[in-house]
């Protein structure tokens, strides 16, 4: 196997039954491929099978021809598969409103070669981060955003999205709701960053929430959007301590960097194909 050897990673999810790790190893060796790493986990209570399995591809074929036999592999013993190519960057989107932590980040860390994706694109409801998106060479375009004009902003979002053939969209600090009409349009992932150790103080101002409940730990959890406001399947969680002492101020400073590094682990493990979605929780392989 040589560094250019094309290389698939899959994730199968379905109901649990005898077999099914030697039935996925015996069809990857059977193609001639060389497993490289391959995790599997049990939901007991729901008797759910997940595995991730990567694999170097050395029988001749292409890489796209043993990804879609790899998914009717899938169907055939009853699991569904999602395949991708290693290697191959995503196109990514950041919707971003005037915070500037979370866009700061992600886009540095993507410049340091953190992340395998091409930031193609930055788009707001306001031009407070336009210098400083240009600034770093990404297109940026803002799509202000009012009751009325929603509808029609979200409609030149997607436009935007489709044009530019954007697979994950990253939510860092866009402070607006996507409706269920955008999210069903768009049919691919939008990973959202909320300040708050979720399901606790969902919605508007969670710090100033939390202050005035007067807790002791203050969190920050990033999920995959769904309609259901600060509903969907949380991907990664952080906490940090708080006290009597702290002002609201304090809390937004202290979140800001639990907000930074919880939102960029969730991303990177996104574009590493290591996160599988059922019901409403996700499987985060190591």
């Amino acid at each position: 196997m040589t560094s250019d050897t094309p290389k698939l990673i899959a994730l199968l999810s379905g109901p649990d039954q005898r077999g099914l790790v030697a039935k996925v190893s015996n069809w990857i060796f059977e193609r001639d491929g060389n497993i490289i790493h391959a995790d599997q986990h049990r939901d007991h209570e729901e008797g759910v099978f997940f595995q991730r399995v990567e694999w170097a591809i050395e029988g001749g074929r292409s890489a796209q021809e043993e990804k879609d036999a790899f998914r009717s592999f899938g169907d055939s013993i009853g699991m569904r598969a999602h395949v991708a190519i290693a290697g191959k960057k995503p196109n990514v989107a950041l919707f971003v409103s005037k915070s500037d932590h979370c866009f700061h980040d992600i886009i540095l860390r993507w410049k340091a070669g953190d992340y395998p994706c091409d930031l193609k694109l930055v788009i707001s409801n306001h031009e407070t981060l336009r210098e400083a998106s240009e600034q770093y060479g990404i297109p940026f375009e803002c799509i202000p955003v009012t009751k009325e004009s929603k509808s029609e902003a979200e409609a030149k979002q997607l436009a935007l999205l489709n044009g530019n053939e954007i697979d994950l969209v990253i939510m860092a600090r866009y402070m607006q709701v996507l409706s269920s009409i955008f999210l069903d349009t768009w049919g691919k992932p939008v990973i959202n960053i909320h300040h708050s150790f979720l399901p606790a103080f969902a919605g508007a101002k969670p710090y100033h929430q939390a202050h005035k409940k007067g807790v002791k730990l203050i969190g920050a959890t990033a999920h995959y959007a769904t309609a259901d406001l600060d509903q969907g399947p949380i991907i990664h969680q952080a906490v940090t301590q708080i006290t009597h002492g702290n002002s609201v101020k304090d809390l937004v400073r202290k979140g800001r960097d639990l907000e930074k590094l919880t939102l960029a682990q969730a991303v990177s493990w996104h574009l590493e194909n290591r996160i599988l979605v059922y019901e409403n929780k996700t499987v985060v392989f190591d």
